[in-house]
């Protein structure tokens, strides 16, 4: 059995809603079948073969190829398998996802991940704002799993984040962590304003001193043994935080946002 590839043939002129090809909707449909599911574009449908050339036959290992990031919605709700995608990704990228993998080699648009429950999501590009994060008017950010963005990351990185891990080699924009009730951002990179705004508890790890608020109290240098632990669990990823000369034990520590409960934590490289 070969992946189930789906070749992009043009980029369309309205955005397209990927969320019917996903491995659990397509397990044990034929090819003509799956070339004649719908997608929505702008007020438009759009038959799948009529916006890819299709191949391939094992709906558990999808691949998109030249992606464009007018493809909205990819891998949504993704219980099993694996989805790669070849070139730039649209918004909602993995959006509740329950399951499996995604890999996205290059860009990714605005809410990837959000409420994301468990799996793991790999960006090899950038990605835009409210990565991992609540969507709008929910209070409830991604639950689980593990993403790594091996780009720069928009701004409120992790909003509401439940639980889960978000690793990010570059640098995050403003408001990174905002609101988190729990669950472990961290951030090679640079980090912008209003890091930790309204966090409830929950780490944030930096390898560069940031620019804090006054609600966070500074609560001296510590060794922490469970660093090392942590990072030994990245050492599988193929990525900087697998490598043995970026892990640390030695931090300063920061306590808040004392504006909520306080029980967040900075944690900054010494």
């Amino acid at each position: 059995m070969s992946a189930l590839t789906f070749t992009l043939k043009y980029q369309p002129a309205q955005r397209v809603d990927l969320s019917p090809l996903v491995c659990q909707r397509l397990q044990g449909l034929a090819l003509g079948d799956i070339a004649a599911l719908e997608l929505q574009s702008g007020k438009a449908k759009l038959r799948v073969d009529e916006l890819f050339d299709i191949t391939g036959d094992d709906a558990q290992h999808i691949i998109i190829k030249n992606s464009v990031a007018k493809l909205d919605f990819i891998g949504k709700e993704l219980e099993s398998g694996t989805i790669s995608v070849e070139g730039d990704a649209g918004a909602y990228l993995g959006m509740g996802m329950k399951s499996g993998e995604i890999k996205v080699s290059g860009n990714a648009g605005l809410y990837a991940a959000c409420e994301m429950k468990n799996g793991y999501l790999e960006v090899a590009g950038n990605v835009g704002d409210f990565l991992g994060a609540a969507l709008p008017g929910n209070k409830m950010g991604m639950k689980g799993g593990l993403i790594l963005v091996k780009g720069n990351a928009g701004e409120r990185v992790g909003d509401h984040l439940r639980r889960g891990t978000i690793l990010i080699e570059g640098n995050a924009g403003d408001y990174c962590g905002s609101r988190m009730t729990a669950g472990t951002i961290a951030v090679m990179g640079s980090t912008g304003r209003y890091l930790g705004y309204a966090m409830r508890r929950g780490t944030l790890l930096l390898w560069n001193a940031p620019e804090l608020s006054a609600s966070f109290n500074d609560c001296g240098s510590h060794t922490l043994a469970f660093l090392p632990i942590l990072f030994a669990s990245f050492k599988s990823l193929n990525s900087k935080f697998a490598e043995v000369s970026v892990a640390f034990n030695r931090v300063q520590r920061y306590a808040g946002d004392m504006a909520e409960i306080g029980r967040g934590e900075v944690l900054v490289k010494l």
